[in-house]
């Protein structure tokens, strides 16, 4: 989906189920170990309703939402997140993005505002900066 984009273009957004198996893998290929992120009685023991995602985790999930809208040429240069309201399994990520600026010509760069929200609050907000293919490059399968 690498077709002309414009500063103000809003992505479609990504809704994604906040599955105990999708937090805890996350957690354990990124080699966070940490309790909160695997054993529910520990979390709530440290006062969480349950265990949560990790930021490399959705760090990951933000990167996704972006490729998956420009296409498998689109290569991500700078992931920049910030978190909020923790993620818990049982309730649904939904990744926004607006594109804020455009520069070059091709390969050009945008820049994507990206927001995630769940049934707590603001998840994520950060900004993510995509090289995108030239048009000519596209689907030239070279």
């Amino acid at each position: 989906m690498t077709s002309a984009h414009r500063v103000g273009d809003e992505l479609p957004p990504l809704d994604i189920p906040l599955t105990r198996t999708l937090i805890v893998a996350g957690a354990i290929a990124s080699r966070d170990y940490q309790d909160v992120h695997h054993d529910p009685d520990l979390a709530r023991e440290k006062g969480s309703p349950d265990i949560f995602m990790n930021i490399l985790t959705t760090n990951g999930l933000v990167g996704r939402y972006i490729t998956d809208h420009f296409g498998p040429a689109a290569v991500l240069c700078k992931v920049a997140i910030r978190l909020g309201a923790p993620n818990h399994p049982g309730d649904v990520l939904r990744l926004t993005g607006r594109v804020t600026e455009l520069t070059g010509a091709g390969p050009a760069l945008a820049t994507i505002a990206v927001t995630g929200d769940n049934g707590i609050g603001r998840h994520v907000t950060g900004t993510v900066t995509v090289a995108l293919p030239a048009p000519d490059d596209e689907g030239s399968g070279t």
